[in-house]
């Protein structure tokens, strides 16, 4: 019953965001959408933001589907930039209703929670420490957000589809740099540039280890 109610207040704000911005929809107008009590939202959720974090990692992790291994992760991806797009009337009024904090917010959870097995994975027999596992997860994470947003911010219009295979591409490359290497730069990165504009920071740390320059 408990996810019956979430799903129905979930239903409830993409069909009221249809009509009004989030900031003018009132947890009255859920309730009275829903039939529920105002008592029995509170149960659920502290308040309305509350519940667009809830829908936006309750959609991702039905687009994920346990695709999160490094075979995988491409087509989880892709199932993720689906359901946005899907999504495209609420993504596109949250985004305009809320911070760029909360947003990121809300995609470093899914693409942490996409990333770090697939970090994981590629660690096993190398040494590499839990923390700089997170870490590593932490610096794709930056990156891949950055790029969800300028998509986001861009109205959706360029093909998700190639978006996902240069991410790909470019994590299949990275992962090709040796880890004890990969470390110290990004860790050298993040010193310089204080995690500033990390999807040109993973960029420019590629092509300086295909460049050879030490």
């Amino acid at each position: 019953m408990t996810n019956a109610t979430k799903a129905a207040l979930e239903a409830s704000l993409k069909k009221l965001l249809l009509k009004k911005p989030l900031d003018k929809i009132t947890i009255n107008d859920l309730t009275t959408d829903c039939g529920i009590s105002r008592m029995a939202f509170y149960y659920h959720f502290k308040d309305i933001y509350d519940l667009v974090e809830w829908s936006c990692l309750e959609d991702a992790t039905q687009a994920l589907q346990g695709k999160k291994t490094y075979e995988t992760w491409q087509e989880g991806l892709q199932q993720i930039f689906e359901a946005v797009l899907e999504n495209k009337p609420f993504i596109m009024n949250v985004y305009h209703s809320v911070s760029r904090e909360q947003i990121e917010t809300y995609l470093f959870h899914l693409t942490h929670d996409l990333l770090y097995g697939v970090v994981q994975e590629k660690a096993k027999g190398t040494g590499i420490s839990e923390a700089d596992q997170s870490f590593i997860a932490d610096f794709y994470k930056y990156s891949f957000t950055g790029v969800m947003l300028d998509w986001i911010k861009d109205g959706m219009k360029v093909d998700y589809h190639m978006i996902a295979e240069k991410m790909h591409r470019t994590m299949k490359e990275m992962s090709s740099i040796p880890s004890e290497i990969l470390k110290k730069e990004i860790k050298y990165s993040y010193t310089l540039q204080n995690r500033a504009d990390d999807k040109n920071l993973i960029i420019a740390l590629f092509c300086k280890w295909k460049s050879g320059e030490k």
